[in-house]
């Protein structure tokens, strides 16, 4: 595979989480972005450390070889009138427009349980109705006009303890929305956690992604969080997730895959973890290495 056709960045989730804050809060971002320049990446996610003025935060980037991929955007197209959606979107189109991405990764939060830290994360998954489907698909799609205005790309992050995070879940939503105004992120860790075949999932979507997210699972970790009745955020205290090649996932398939149907953009090493126990450069390099001989990349 071609590393023209392929860039690799890294997530901040591994230095310092946004959703658990007690996880990495004392890691700045300037030794965030310092080592994964110094593991190899050349590209960041943005996380809630990172500068807000473009002009601060893209000197910070270029001082270390470093530019933004992406970064998430939480729609809540199913519970708030679509212009308020469309409000936050913009904002936040811009910003990323301003440090350098041309993708936008946006994930559904009406209804969301994965930052309810005492609700299991499998037994009280959400689900979208009828109207509440017609309403995210039409939503996204006008989402994505007005990333195209801008030249970027809109695709969807199906992930755990959402209304899009099952195989079915992400066929409805590729099927009711039209390719170029949504794609698709592609999250190997969130498809192998929810128990769905990921490579059947590529197979079928591939044309339509548009963005990887390269994450690793700990299966007898999930196997306890669906056992023990676990929430998501739960989940990730305890390990459930890691980078490629240090878990229960085979990338080779994946990577083979991708090259099979052409893919070019981000590969992003995207596996939150407690920094205390996984070091992140040293998980970074890890993932570096691992991704170097499965890939050629």
């Amino acid at each position: 595979m071609s590393d023209k056709k392929v860039r690799l960045a890294i997530a901040p989730i591994g230095w310092t989480n946004d959703d658990l804050p007690e996880l990495g809060g004392h890691i700045p971002f300037e030794q965030c972005v310092s080592e994964m320049a110094l593991a190899g990446f050349e590209g960041s996610e943005v996380g809630n450390k990172y500068p807000k003025d473009p002009e601060v935060l893209n000197k910070a980037l270029r001082l270390r070889g470093l530019t933004i991929c992406n970064a998430w955007f939480s729609s809540f197209l199913t519970t708030k009138p679509y212009a308020e959606v469309e409000k936050e979107f913009i904002k936040h189109r811009d910003f990323l427009h301003a440090v350098g991405a041309r993708v936008i990764g946006a994930a559904e939060q009406g209804h969301s349980i994965q930052g309810q830290q005492g609700t299991p994360v499998f037994d009280a998954k959400p689900s979208f109705t009828d109207e509440e489907w017609k309403r995210l698909c039409e939503g996204l799609c006008r989402l994505g006009e007005r990333a195209a205005e801008k030249g970027m790309s809109l695709t969807y992050h199906h992930h755990m303890g959402t209304g899009v995070q099952t195989a079915a879940e992400i066929d409805r939503l590729m099927e009711g929305t039209v390719t170029g105004k949504l794609d698709l992120l592609y999250d190997t860790g969130h498809l192998v956690f929810s128990g769905e075949d990921h490579l059947a999932v590529l197979r079928k979507w591939g044309r339509r992604v548009k963005h990887v997210h390269l994450k690793d699972v700990r299966k007898s970790v999930v196997e306890k969080v669906r056992k023990d009745k676990m929430s998501f955020l739960a989940a990730v205290k305890a390990g459930a997730f890691t980078v490629p090649g240090d878990g229960n996932v085979d990338f080779a398939p994946v990577f083979a895959e991708l090259q099979k149907i052409g893919y070019e953009g981000w590969w992003v090493v995207e596996a939150e973890q407690d920094p205390a126990l996984a070091n992140p450069l040293e998980y970074a390099i890890k993932a570096r290495k691992y991704i170097r001989e499965k890939s050629g990349v």
